[in-house]
């Protein structure tokens, strides 16, 4: 057994060994937080010892923190009275002591699901009737335009004319009104 518990050819240790001596990539959010702590002096000892040693090994992220540094030193001048005065008289204080509660619009009720389903299905037989319209209307033509031989007065020129006489006769099956 090793140290830490694993087999000596154990696959995980040798997974283990791997991710362990893998390099990962700084987090940039991590090193920001860190040198903003470094320079408000928010750190611990052992934080603060490890910042300052990459500090040192870089000379633009030091300046940075040192300029950071001095503009925390300088202080923030005092806002006079008179801004806030002025924002107060924009207020209207009698709106406020009234208060006046303005109500959202009502919400619109949802259809009821037999209206909704009707608009569909009318949509949806819509659809059907014209695609089975439309197919024997075709349907038909294509059979007119292909018939050798002389053409009757109830043939293709009298259903081109007036296709609803055909279409009902195909309607009904076959029984005229």
């Amino acid at each position: 057994m090793q140290a830490d518990g694993q087999p000596p050819q154990s696959h995980d240790r040798a997974l283990w060994q791997r991710s362990r001596d893998a390099e990962m990539a700084p987090d940039e959010a991590e090193r920001f937080l860190d040198l903003a702590g470094f320079a408000d002096g928010r750190l611990d000892v052992g934080d603060h010892a490890r910042v300052a040693e990459l500090l040192a090994e870089d000379s633009a992220t030091a300046a940075d923190v040192a300029a950071a540094r001095v503009l925390a030193a300088i202080p923030v001048p005092q806002t006079p009275e008179k801004v806030f005065e002025r924002a107060a008289a924009l207020v209207d204080a009698a709106g406020l002591a009234r208060g006046r509660v303005i109500p959202f619009a009502p919400r619109s009720r949802p259809a009821p699901r037999l209206e909704r389903f009707a608009r569909w299905g009318s949509l949806a037989a819509a659809i059907v009737m014209a695609a089975w319209l439309g197919f024997a209307l075709g349907e038909d033509v294509s059979v007119a335009l292909t018939r050798n031989g002389a053409q009757s007065d109830d043939g293709f020129l009298r259903e081109l004319l007036e296709p609803s006489s055909g279409f009902l006769r195909d309607l009904t099956e076959g029984a005229q009104t």
